[in-house]
Protein backbone atom coordinates (compact mmCIF):
# COMPACT_ATOMS: atom_id res chain seq x y z
CA UNK A 1 0.00 0.00 0.00
CA UNK A 2 1.05 3.63 -0.53
CA UNK A 3 2.68 5.34 2.41
CA UNK A 4 0.52 7.73 4.45
CA UNK A 5 3.60 9.92 4.87
CA UNK A 6 6.33 9.85 2.23
CA UNK A 7 9.44 12.02 2.62
CA UNK A 8 12.19 12.08 0.02
CA UNK A 9 15.41 14.12 0.16
CA UNK A 10 13.96 16.66 2.59
CA UNK A 11 16.20 19.68 3.16
CA UNK A 12 15.72 22.68 5.41
CA UNK A 13 18.36 25.29 6.16
CA UNK A 14 18.58 28.05 8.74
CA UNK A 15 21.27 30.65 8.27
CA UNK A 16 23.21 28.40 5.90
CA UNK A 17 23.10 25.42 8.29
CA UNK A 18 21.20 22.33 7.17
CA UNK A 19 18.82 21.29 9.96
CA UNK A 20 17.45 18.61 7.64
CA UNK A 21 19.92 17.29 5.11
CA UNK A 22 18.31 14.76 2.79
CA UNK A 23 15.78 13.02 5.06
CA UNK A 24 13.97 9.97 3.65
CA UNK A 25 11.08 8.39 5.55
CA UNK A 26 7.94 6.35 4.88
CA UNK A 27 5.07 5.83 7.34
CA UNK A 28 2.60 3.15 6.32
CA UNK A 29 -1.20 3.32 6.70
CA UNK A 30 -2.34 2.59 10.24
CA UNK A 31 1.25 2.61 11.50
CA UNK A 32 2.73 4.42 14.50
CA UNK A 33 6.16 5.77 13.62
CA UNK A 34 8.25 7.38 16.35
CA UNK A 35 10.81 9.96 15.26
CA UNK A 36 13.66 10.05 17.78
CA UNK A 37 16.70 12.26 18.00
CA UNK A 38 18.64 14.60 20.28
CA UNK A 39 17.62 18.22 20.74
CA UNK A 40 18.24 20.11 17.53
CA UNK A 41 18.14 16.99 15.34
CA UNK A 42 15.30 18.44 13.23
CA UNK A 43 12.32 16.41 14.50
CA UNK A 44 9.96 19.34 15.03
CA UNK A 45 11.15 20.97 11.80
CA UNK A 46 10.22 17.82 9.87
CA UNK A 47 6.77 17.77 11.47
CA UNK A 48 6.21 21.46 10.75
CA UNK A 49 7.02 20.87 7.08
CA UNK A 50 4.78 17.79 6.87
CA UNK A 51 1.90 19.77 8.41
CA UNK A 52 2.34 22.69 5.94
CA UNK A 53 3.50 25.15 8.60
CA UNK A 54 6.96 25.51 7.07
CA UNK A 55 8.23 25.32 3.49
CA UNK A 56 11.18 23.04 2.73
CA UNK A 57 14.28 24.18 0.89
CA UNK A 58 14.49 20.92 -1.04
CA UNK A 59 13.00 17.48 -1.42
CA UNK A 60 9.39 16.34 -1.51
CA UNK A 61 6.83 15.49 1.18
CA UNK A 62 3.49 13.80 0.55
CA UNK A 63 0.88 13.27 3.27
CA UNK A 64 -2.13 11.07 2.53
CA UNK A 65 -0.98 11.10 -1.10
CA UNK A 66 -0.94 14.89 -1.39
CA UNK A 67 2.12 17.11 -1.93
CA UNK A 68 2.43 19.49 1.03
CA UNK A 69 3.91 22.31 -1.05
CA UNK A 70 1.70 22.06 -4.13
CA UNK A 71 -1.63 21.51 -2.31
CA UNK A 72 -1.29 22.58 1.34
CA UNK A 73 -5.02 23.24 1.91
CA UNK A 74 -5.92 19.74 0.80
CA UNK A 75 -3.27 18.33 3.15
CA UNK A 76 -4.74 20.29 6.07
CA UNK A 77 -8.15 18.72 5.48
CA UNK A 78 -6.60 15.26 5.87
CA UNK A 79 -4.43 15.68 8.95
CA UNK A 80 -4.59 16.44 12.64
CA UNK A 81 -1.79 18.03 14.65
CA UNK A 82 -1.01 18.19 18.35
CA UNK A 83 1.97 20.35 19.24
CA UNK A 84 4.16 20.48 22.32
CA UNK A 85 2.04 23.11 24.06
CA UNK A 86 -1.66 22.93 25.00
CA UNK A 87 -4.09 24.67 22.62
CA UNK A 88 -7.34 24.28 24.55
CA UNK A 89 -8.89 27.12 26.54
CA UNK A 90 -8.62 26.81 30.35
CA UNK A 91 -11.84 28.68 31.08
CA UNK A 92 -14.11 26.74 28.74
CA UNK A 93 -15.30 23.22 29.44
CA UNK A 94 -14.12 20.29 27.34
CA UNK A 95 -17.32 20.20 25.26
CA UNK A 96 -17.25 23.91 24.46
CA UNK A 97 -13.57 23.65 23.51
CA UNK A 98 -14.33 20.90 21.01
CA UNK A 99 -17.37 22.71 19.64
CA UNK A 100 -15.15 25.78 19.13
CA UNK A 101 -12.59 23.71 17.22
CA UNK A 102 -15.38 22.22 15.13
CA UNK A 103 -16.71 25.65 14.22
CA UNK A 104 -13.19 26.80 13.31
CA UNK A 105 -13.10 23.84 10.93
CA UNK A 106 -16.35 25.12 9.34
CA UNK A 107 -18.71 22.55 10.85
CA UNK A 108 -22.21 23.90 11.51
CA UNK A 109 -23.27 24.19 15.15
CA UNK A 110 -25.23 20.94 15.27
CA UNK A 111 -22.43 18.96 13.56
CA UNK A 112 -19.85 20.53 15.86
CA UNK A 113 -21.81 19.48 18.96
CA UNK A 114 -22.26 15.93 17.65
CA UNK A 115 -18.56 15.66 16.89
CA UNK A 116 -17.67 17.06 20.32
CA UNK A 117 -19.72 14.34 22.02
CA UNK A 118 -18.03 11.65 19.89
CA UNK A 119 -14.58 12.98 20.70
CA UNK A 120 -15.23 13.23 24.44
CA UNK A 121 -16.15 9.55 24.43
CA UNK A 122 -13.15 8.67 22.25
CA UNK A 123 -10.76 10.54 24.58
CA UNK A 124 -12.19 8.85 27.67
CA UNK A 125 -13.70 12.12 28.94
CA UNK A 126 -17.45 11.54 28.50
CA UNK A 127 -18.47 12.92 31.91
CA UNK A 128 -16.31 16.05 31.91
CA UNK A 129 -17.98 18.08 29.17
CA UNK A 130 -18.93 21.11 31.33
CA UNK A 131 -16.00 20.96 33.77
CA UNK A 132 -13.56 23.88 33.21
CA UNK A 133 -10.34 22.63 31.67
CA UNK A 134 -8.31 24.43 34.35
CA UNK A 135 -9.52 21.73 36.75
CA UNK A 136 -8.21 18.88 34.55
CA UNK A 137 -5.12 16.84 35.35
CA UNK A 138 -2.22 17.03 32.90
CA UNK A 139 -3.16 13.73 31.31
CA UNK A 140 -6.82 14.74 30.88
CA UNK A 141 -5.82 18.05 29.33
CA UNK A 142 -3.48 16.31 26.89
CA UNK A 143 -6.18 13.82 25.89
CA UNK A 144 -8.45 16.78 25.18
CA UNK A 145 -5.68 18.33 23.06
CA UNK A 146 -5.50 15.12 21.04
CA UNK A 147 -9.29 15.08 20.68
CA UNK A 148 -9.16 18.65 19.32
CA UNK A 149 -6.74 17.44 16.64
CA UNK A 150 -9.27 14.83 15.52
CA UNK A 151 -12.21 17.07 14.72
CA UNK A 152 -12.06 16.31 10.98
CA UNK A 153 -11.37 12.58 11.47
CA UNK A 154 -7.86 12.90 10.00
CA UNK A 155 -6.19 10.10 8.11
CA UNK A 156 -2.82 11.10 9.62
CA UNK A 157 -2.18 12.50 13.11
CA UNK A 158 1.06 14.30 13.98
CA UNK A 159 2.02 14.33 17.66
CA UNK A 160 4.99 16.52 18.56
CA UNK A 161 6.32 15.53 22.00
CA UNK A 162 2.79 14.77 23.24
CA UNK A 163 3.69 13.79 26.82
CA UNK A 164 6.36 16.36 27.68
CA UNK A 165 5.95 17.47 31.28
CA UNK A 166 3.39 14.81 32.21
CA UNK A 167 3.76 12.49 35.16
CA UNK A 168 3.75 8.69 34.56
CA UNK A 169 -0.03 8.46 35.02
CA UNK A 170 -0.59 11.27 32.52
CA UNK A 171 1.72 9.64 29.98
CA UNK A 172 -0.16 6.37 30.37
CA UNK A 173 -3.46 8.19 29.70
CA UNK A 174 -2.07 9.64 26.47
CA UNK A 175 -0.66 6.28 25.39
CA UNK A 176 -4.07 4.68 25.86
CA UNK A 177 -5.67 7.42 23.75
CA UNK A 178 -3.13 6.93 20.96
CA UNK A 179 -3.65 3.15 20.97
CA UNK A 180 -7.38 3.72 20.61
CA UNK A 181 -6.84 5.94 17.56
CA UNK A 182 -4.57 3.44 15.89
CA UNK A 183 -7.11 0.67 16.48
CA UNK A 184 -9.52 2.76 14.41
CA UNK A 185 -7.06 3.03 11.52
CA UNK A 186 -5.38 6.39 12.13
CA UNK A 187 -1.74 6.73 11.06
CA UNK A 188 0.43 8.43 13.70
CA UNK A 189 3.81 10.13 13.38
CA UNK A 190 5.10 11.19 16.78
CA UNK A 191 8.27 12.84 17.97
CA UNK A 192 9.37 12.06 21.49
CA UNK A 193 12.26 12.35 23.91
CA UNK A 194 10.95 9.40 25.93
CA UNK A 195 12.49 6.17 24.70
CA UNK A 196 9.96 4.16 26.71
CA UNK A 197 7.18 5.95 24.84
CA UNK A 198 8.57 4.85 21.48
CA UNK A 199 9.05 1.31 22.77
CA UNK A 200 5.46 1.14 24.03
CA UNK A 201 3.68 2.77 21.08
CA UNK A 202 5.69 2.55 17.89
CA UNK A 203 5.48 -0.09 15.19
CA UNK A 204 8.61 1.47 13.72
CA UNK A 205 11.26 3.89 14.90
CA UNK A 206 13.34 6.33 12.86
CA UNK A 207 16.40 7.89 14.52
CA UNK A 208 17.23 11.38 13.26
CA UNK A 209 20.70 12.77 13.92
CA UNK A 210 22.69 15.61 12.32
CA UNK A 211 19.84 16.22 9.90
CA UNK A 212 19.60 12.66 8.54
CA UNK A 213 17.78 9.45 9.33
CA UNK A 214 20.59 7.25 10.64
CA UNK A 215 18.56 4.14 11.55
CA UNK A 216 15.07 2.72 11.06
CA UNK A 217 13.37 -0.44 12.21
CA UNK A 218 11.09 -1.89 14.85
CA UNK A 219 12.20 -1.31 18.45
CA UNK A 220 13.22 -4.96 18.61
CA UNK A 221 15.23 -4.73 15.38
CA UNK A 222 17.14 -1.71 16.65
CA UNK A 223 17.96 -3.31 19.99
CA UNK A 224 18.99 -6.57 18.27
CA UNK A 225 21.35 -4.60 16.04
CA UNK A 226 23.46 -3.56 19.05
CA UNK A 227 23.85 -7.06 20.45
CA UNK A 228 20.53 -8.21 21.87
CA UNK A 229 20.51 -9.60 25.41
CA UNK A 230 22.69 -8.48 28.31
CA UNK A 231 24.02 -10.37 31.31
CA UNK A 232 24.55 -8.06 34.29
CA UNK A 233 26.35 -9.25 37.39
CA UNK A 234 27.70 -7.66 40.55
CA UNK A 235 30.61 -9.41 42.24
CA UNK A 236 30.92 -9.32 46.02
CA UNK A 237 34.63 -8.45 45.81
CA UNK A 238 35.23 -5.47 43.46
CA UNK A 239 38.87 -6.50 43.23
CA UNK A 240 37.84 -9.59 41.27
CA UNK A 241 35.58 -7.77 38.79
CA UNK A 242 38.14 -7.99 35.94
CA UNK A 243 38.52 -11.73 36.48
CA UNK A 244 34.73 -12.16 36.59
CA UNK A 245 34.38 -10.15 33.36
CA UNK A 246 36.91 -12.37 31.58
CA UNK A 247 35.14 -15.55 32.71
CA UNK A 248 31.69 -14.22 31.77
CA UNK A 249 33.05 -13.12 28.39
CA UNK A 250 34.34 -16.60 27.60
CA UNK A 251 31.11 -18.31 28.65
CA UNK A 252 28.64 -15.80 27.19
CA UNK A 253 30.64 -15.27 23.97
CA UNK A 254 30.63 -11.49 24.15
CA UNK A 255 33.17 -8.88 25.32
CA UNK A 256 32.24 -6.68 28.28
CA UNK A 257 30.49 -3.52 27.22
CA UNK A 258 32.09 -0.07 27.56
CA UNK A 259 30.87 1.55 30.74
CA UNK A 260 29.66 -1.82 31.96
CA UNK A 261 31.25 -1.58 35.37
CA UNK A 262 30.00 0.40 38.32
CA UNK A 263 32.42 1.21 41.14
CA UNK A 264 34.54 -1.74 40.05
CA UNK A 265 31.92 -4.36 41.03
CA UNK A 266 29.38 -4.40 38.17
CA UNK A 267 30.02 -6.19 34.88
CA UNK A 268 27.75 -6.13 31.81
CA UNK A 269 28.35 -8.66 29.02
CA UNK A 270 26.35 -9.13 25.79
CA UNK A 271 25.31 -12.74 25.25
CA UNK A 272 25.00 -14.67 21.98
CA UNK A 273 22.45 -17.17 23.37
CA UNK A 274 19.85 -17.23 26.14
CA UNK A 275 19.50 -20.96 26.79
CA UNK A 276 21.56 -22.02 29.80
CA UNK A 277 23.85 -18.99 29.78
CA UNK A 278 23.01 -17.89 33.35
CA UNK A 279 23.71 -21.32 34.79
CA UNK A 280 26.92 -21.66 32.78
CA UNK A 281 28.23 -18.30 34.01
CA UNK A 282 27.27 -19.02 37.62
CA UNK A 283 29.08 -22.38 37.51
CA UNK A 284 32.18 -20.80 35.97
CA UNK A 285 32.30 -18.08 38.61
CA UNK A 286 31.63 -20.56 41.41
CA UNK A 287 34.43 -22.78 40.12
CA UNK A 288 36.79 -19.80 40.31
CA UNK A 289 35.64 -18.96 43.85
CA UNK A 290 34.08 -15.64 42.82
CA UNK A 291 31.02 -14.72 44.88
CA UNK A 292 28.20 -12.98 42.98
CA UNK A 293 25.96 -10.52 44.82
CA UNK A 294 23.48 -10.12 41.94
CA UNK A 295 23.00 -11.50 38.42
CA UNK A 296 20.26 -10.87 35.85
CA UNK A 297 19.72 -11.57 32.14
CA UNK A 298 17.78 -8.87 30.32
CA UNK A 299 17.17 -7.68 26.77
CA UNK A 300 18.88 -4.57 25.46
CA UNK A 301 16.69 -1.49 25.73
CA UNK A 302 15.78 1.06 23.11
CA UNK A 303 17.64 3.62 25.26
CA UNK A 304 20.85 1.66 24.74
CA UNK A 305 20.21 1.30 21.02
CA UNK A 306 19.52 5.02 20.68
CA UNK A 307 22.66 6.01 22.56
CA UNK A 308 24.79 3.62 20.52
CA UNK A 309 23.28 4.68 17.17
CA UNK A 310 23.69 8.40 17.84
CA UNK A 311 27.10 7.97 19.46
CA UNK A 312 25.96 9.57 22.73
CA UNK A 313 27.35 6.65 24.74
CA UNK A 314 30.80 7.18 23.22
CA UNK A 315 30.55 10.92 23.86
CA UNK A 316 29.78 10.25 27.51
CA UNK A 317 32.79 7.99 27.82
CA UNK A 318 35.05 10.69 26.42
CA UNK A 319 34.02 13.33 28.99
CA UNK A 320 36.92 13.76 31.44
CA UNK A 321 36.17 12.74 35.01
Amino acid sequence: MDASVRIRGLVKRYGGRAVLDGVDLDVGPGEVCALLGPNGAGKTTAVRIATTLLRPDGGRVEVAGVDVVARPREVRRRIGTVGQHPTVDDVLGARDNLVLFGRLHHLDRAAARRRAAELLALAGLPDTGDQPVREFSGGMRRRLDIAAGLVLEPRVLFLDEPTTGLDPAGRRDVWDAVRGLVARGTTVLLTTQYLEEAERLADRVAVLDTGRVVATGTPRELTAAIGGDRLELVVADPGRAAEAAALAERVAAGPPLPGGRDEGARVTVPVSRRAGVVGDVVRALDGAGIDVADLVLRPATLDEAYLRITGRDRAAEEVPA
